[in-house]
């Protein structure tokens, strides 16, 4: 899957194009998701910033998030991934904040999910939406494939 450079060059044109902008929130990805969006010429136009939230305190205090409920739902869940999301877009003022969180392995840490689940989302004015995926491969396959996800689904969101 990885960051498919025509996907990424036809987000960054229709992103363009529209003067709209987005916000990325990771975790699981440590900074791929905004590594790709920024890797082509003129990303200042559509990248408004990114942030990897890769602790639970990382969470709270750059993205707003609410203890309880991360400590409810847990860090890799659905919930996390929409409250990342829209923490991206309300904090920045883009026009889409996306998000994932997922675990990437070799080893699984402390949730009972499986290695390679995968929780996205993408925020915008008018709605959120969210998707679960499994990716497989090794570690860094699951991080790029993380990178591919999200940003085919950002492209779905742009039409």
């Amino acid at each position: 899957m990885g960051s498919d450079p025509d996907l990424v060059e036809g987000l960054a044109r229709r992103l363009t194009e529209r003067g709209e902008t987005v916000a990325v929130a990771e975790t699981t990805a440590g900074g791929l998701v905004s590594a790709a969006l920024v890797a082509v010429s003129g990303s200042s136009a559509y990248f408004e910033r990114g942030i990897v939230a890769y602790s639970k305190m990382a969470k709270i205090s750059s993205l707003g998030m609410d203890e309880a409920e991360l400590d409810s739902f847990g860090a890799v869940s659905v919930e996390t991934a929409v409250a990342m999301a829209t923490a991206a877009h309300e904090l920045s003022g883009a026009t889409y904040g996306i998000a994932e969180t997922g675990i990437a392995g070799p080893i699984r840490g402390r949730s009972p999910k499986p290695i390679g689940t995968v929780h996205l989302a993408v925020a915008s004015a008018e709605r959120v939406t969210s998707r679960d995926v499994v990716l497989e491969g090794d570690r860094t396959g699951i991080r790029e494939g993380i990178v591919g996800a999200l940003l085919g689904m950002l492209a779905e969101e742009l039409g």
